[in-house]
């Protein structure tokens, strides 16, 4: 059974904190896509392509899965490494600026995360989590495990 846990404070990103930002990091910032980023918009082409179709970013459902199927209840998220902690014992010890506000950040995008997955899997959907590196890597065994999957799914609605 899922227990609620207490929600991580992350501090507000402002000059008076201490928090400074140049123009330069203000505009790489803005740059950072949170949607239809490069992996999601691949891993979308293809689902399409086996055939099966999907909502993006689907506000009716807890957390906004990226790619979602109703049908089959099925919820994929595709996350970037840094935001959602990906290896994080490892790397929190090497974030040097702005530790007080990045560090409670992603601890709390982690934690985020994990109530999304409880919140769909109490729904009984089926959520798939991949990491962008992933995708970039294997993206075939990615989109072969969530169409297994959906084709399981298929059958059991077919009979």
């Amino acid at each position: 059974m899922y227990h609620e846990e207490k929600p991580i404070k992350v501090p507000r990103f402002s000059e008076e904190a201490g928090f400074y930002t140049t123009p330069q990091r203000s505009k790489q910032m803005s740059r950072i896509r949170g949607k239809n980023t490069k992996p999601e918009l691949r891993f979308r082409k293809a689902l399409w392509q086996a055939g099966y179709r999907y909502r993006v970013n689907s506000k009716y459902l807890f957390g906004k899965p990226d790619i979602s199927i109703k049908k089959y209840k099925t919820a994929i998220f595709i996350d970037g490494e840094f935001w959602h902690g990906h290896d994080w014992k490892n790397k929190k010890d090497k974030i040097k600026s702005n530790r007080e506000f990045w560090i409670p950040k992603i601890e709390r995008n982690m934690q985020r995360d994990r109530e999304v997955n409880a919140k769909l899997k109490g729904m009984n959907y089926t959520v798939f989590r991949f990491w962008s590196l992933d995708l970039k890597k294997n993206f075939e065994a990615c989109l072969n495990k969530v169409v297994a999957h959906l084709n399981e799914q298929k059958l059991k609605t077919q009979r």
